[in-house]
């Protein structure tokens, strides 16, 4: 969905001939895997980071257009709502480098952003929801510039035809009505890819899936929305229920929420594909002028634009994503359950124990999969995103277990086999991993930082609530910026 697009009103003849295409270019990228057509030989990790923007005051800056302007830099972009940013690092080999390499261009890619953003009167902030945003920050004048947005919002709300319905219990109730899609620009996510190879896309999703529980569990780091104080990771409830084109008459026929987990284990990468064609209508019926029939007939590469439109449109935990570049196509999984920070530390951290994880668990015997029911795996991500680090979750061979236990005692050691697997030596792992295994012998991750210092503040200083949050998230960018692992931070 990172493409411009048009503002304008769709006909029906419009989404009879998307249809069509859309089929046309499945077909072309069933042909394409029976030909061994994709690049596989030097598979890349990628990243994504999408960021808040606040003022002086910790409070939202609707500003990302002129934040925008003065970083000047292509790997920028814009995202739902005008207090977003989006950085995409580009992508590199797994080992490139050693992890110290990758961590100092993040940051200094991020600390010159902050020093750009800060000479138009804002600041950067990685976290899973800005604590700070109230309700009347995500209205429809909140909506980013960019039409494909106003597009967007047009037509959730056209296939709901009523206001979204926000419900959530946490330690505080939240209930609310929206009527445009902004309050899911609240959910600032970090996104892993994995470049596969066809073959291989199967069983890494599977690993992903049933990895996304724990990922969050350990990660948590979104428990305020609204000023209230709701799950660990708010964020994914948040996200489910903000782009949701459903009305309930809908969700009672079992229609298909388009931020889904799934509903089964897969065989092949086209099984999800073919699922968006079955299940989804089209949000965006924009159909381009290449033929992917006759460019593949040609000898040259589709870049099946209505396919990855599509694709782009529907709200996997776990995103198939097929692209061009360098004239050869791949495939790859974008791993999006994670939120965004605390820091380049702990989200290096993150992706050391998901590459890792992943790995040893597509090379065991054994699949994970294959001993675990696809809705077990579902159930684990919605119990991690409410309790977090605390969660109790499933796994084959030991049951329901307090996080930590499952982590240092099962998946820690298959992290970091599956990264030595991937050529990182011991010296490499064990900083990034080791963060990992403090989280869980501390019990502390950003979610339950955030949780106490508020607490904390509003006992000491005998504040509102609002205003503790916004003190709140001073000290936890003061804190970012230092790019210790929130599990060291002190709660003052």
């Amino acid at each position: 969905m990172g493409r411009d697009v048009p503002a304008l009103v769709f006909t029906r003849e419009d989404r009879r001939r998307y249809r069509i295409k859309m089929q046309e270019c499945l077909d072309v990228f069933a042909r394409m895997l029976r030909e061994s057509r994709f690049e596989a030989e030097r598979p890349q990790v990628g990243l994504e980071i999408e960021l808040n923007l606040v003022d002086d005051e910790a409070e939202p800056a609707m500003r990302n257009s002129d934040v925008l302007e003065a970083i000047a830099d292509p790997a920028w972009s814009t995202e739902l709502g005008r207090f977003n940013l989006e950085i995409n690092v580009p992508p590199r080999r797994l080992t490139q480098g050693g992890p110290d390499a990758w961590e100092a261009e993040i940051r200094a890619a991020l600390n010159h952003a902050e020093e750009r953003a800060r000479s138009v009167g804002t600041r950067l902030i990685m976290i899973g929801v800005l604590p700070t945003l109230r309700q009347e920050d995500v209205g429809e004048s909140a909506l980013s510039e960019n039409a494909r947005y106003r597009l967007l919002n047009d037509q959730v709300f056209a296939a709901r035809g009523e206001d979204l319905h926000i419900e959530l219990d946490g330690v505080d109730r939240l209930r609310t009505y929206a009527d445009t899609i902004t309050p899911e620009a609240a959910c600032t996510s970090t996104q892993f890819h994995l470049q596969v190879s066809p073959e291989e896309f199967a069983p890494y999703w599977n690993a992903a899936q049933a990895v996304a529980g724990v990922q969050v569990a350990l990660a948590a780091n979104s428990p305020f929305l609204f000023g209230k104080e709701l799950w660990h990771e708010t964020r994914i409830p948040l996200f489910e229920q903000a782009t949701d084109t459903r009305p309930q008459e809908i969700k009672a026929q079992g229609v298909r929420p388009r931020v889904w987990f799934g509903e089964r284990w897969i065989t092949s990468v086209f099984d999800l594909f073919e699922e968006n064609l079955r299940y989804f209508p089209a949000l965006l019926p924009l159909c381009d002028e290449q033929d992917p029939r006759e460019t593949l007939a040609a000898g040259d590469v589709p870049e099946l634009g209505e396919l990855t439109l599509h694709n782009g449109t529907i709200y996997r935990w776990n995103r198939p994503v097929y692209a061009v570049a360098g004239d050869r196509p791949h495939v790859r999984v974008e791993n999006r359950c994670l939120p965004a920070g605390p820091t380049v530390a702990d989200t290096l951290a993150n992706g050391a124990f998901y590459y890792g994880l992943t790995r040893a668990l597509v090379e065991d015997e054994r699949p994970v999969w294959s001993r675990m029911s696809f809705r077990a795996a579902e159930d684990n991500l919605h119990t991690a995103a409410r309790h977090g680090i605390d969660a109790r979750l499933y796994w084959p061979g030991m049951g329901e277990v307090p996080v930590p236990e499952l982590v240092l005692r099962r998946l820690l050691p298959l992290a970091h086999r599956g990264l030595e697997l991937s050529g990182m030596d011991a010296a490499w792992r064990e900083p990034l991993l080791g963060i990992i295994e403090q989280r869980c012998v501390t019990g502390r991750n950003g979610a339950v930082w955030q949780k106490e210092t508020l607490h904390h503040i509003t006992a000491l200083a005998h504040v509102g609530r609002h205003e503790a949050l916004r003190r709140m998230t001073r000290l936890y960018i003061d804190y970012m910026h230092l790019n210790a692992p929130a599990h060291t931070w002190p709660v003052d």
